[in-house]
């Protein structure tokens, strides 16, 4: 059913008339006249009787006249909806991270650009954030490491040098850093598999061939900090996931940096969406300056 022809005839009933409902329209009277007799005959009803210049609506156009008015309703929000959306007055943009560090500086500079957009976050695993992107759970994921797919569009938001951090009643905690070398045989605090921190940590020591002890492998940055705290070991963390201790003391790893990356990450298939790239752009201006474009 042509939602013009319902326009057409919901203007010649509140108004009495083919030229008043036209004039309101921004028709002419023949345009408007044909487009209720189309409807007419398109299911064989009479919606209004014609007497003279006068026409009142038949039953079946009384019966009808609530349902177009209810259409015409339904038809504004949906415009207004569309409107709003278009131009980020409203919406709801799902976010999928695998932790709080970045995601959140990146919400807060977004919702003051664009304050009446609904913003959730989901966190997960890697794996999960990946998958919940690729079947549309989520808009943006925000992840660290470079994942290559042809099927994603993958920009750089972050990179950090990564730290060690010792008990301050080990030697290195009284050093302001240490050699990578200088870790053979030391204990060592490993993340999970999967880990980007423990990833490069483990290409690291292996270009240099140095191989410390595992003391433990923990899954949380929270457990990590706390056997590091006891003297278990020596942990590794990205600089901008360090959270000052007073057990605990940052020792930087001297000569060639080891780093992590952040990357934000959408379908190529939306990259041009209005409300994936209002993000992507506000994430590119309020990119941290250890990042260059």
């Amino acid at each position: 059913m042509s939602t013009a022809r319902i326009r057409a005839f919901l203007a010649v009933a509140r108004h009495g008339s083919f030229s008043a409902g036209a004039r309101t329209l921004g028709l002419s009277q023949p345009t408007l006249t044909t487009q209720v007799q189309s409807l007419e005959r398109q299911h064989n009803v009479e919606l209004f009787h014609r007497k003279g210049r006068r026409i009142e609506l038949s039953d079946v156009g009384r019966q009808l006249l609530p349902i177009a008015q209810r259409m015409a309703l339904l038809e504004l929000e949906a415009n207004n909806l569309l409107r709003d959306s278009g131009r980020l007055d409203s919406g709801q943009l799902k976010l999928g991270a695998v932790g709080p560090f970045h995601v959140i500086e990146m919400v807060d500079g977004y919702r003051q650009q664009y304050p009446r957009i609904d913003v959730s976050i989901r966190v997960g695993n890697s794996a999960q954030v990946l998958a919940d992107l690729e079947q549309y759970v989520t808009d943006i994921a925000v992840l660290a490491g470079r994942h290559d797919d042809p099927g994603l569009c993958a920009v750089l938001y972050a990179r950090h040098a990564i730290t060690l951090f010792a008990s301050q009643d080990h030697p290195f905690a009284r050093r302001g850093g240490v050699r990578l070398e200088e870790l053979e045989d030391q204990p060592l605090l490993q993340r999970e598999t999967g880990s980007t921190t423990r990833l490069a940590m483990e290409r690291a020591l292996a270009a240099a061939g140095v191989t410390p002890r595992k003391a433990m492998e923990i899954g949380s940055r929270e457990a990590l900090r706390e056997a590091v705290a006891r003297g278990i070991g020596i942990g590794a963390v990205s600089e901008a996931e360090f959270i000052p201790d007073p057990r605990i003391q940052p020792v930087r790893i001297e000569g060639e940096g080891i780093y992590t990356e952040t990357y934000l990450y959408c379908l190529a298939e939306r990259r041009n969406s209005r409300l994936v790239s209002s993000f992507f752009e506000s994430v590119q201006t309020a990119k941290p300056a250890s990042v260059e474009s």
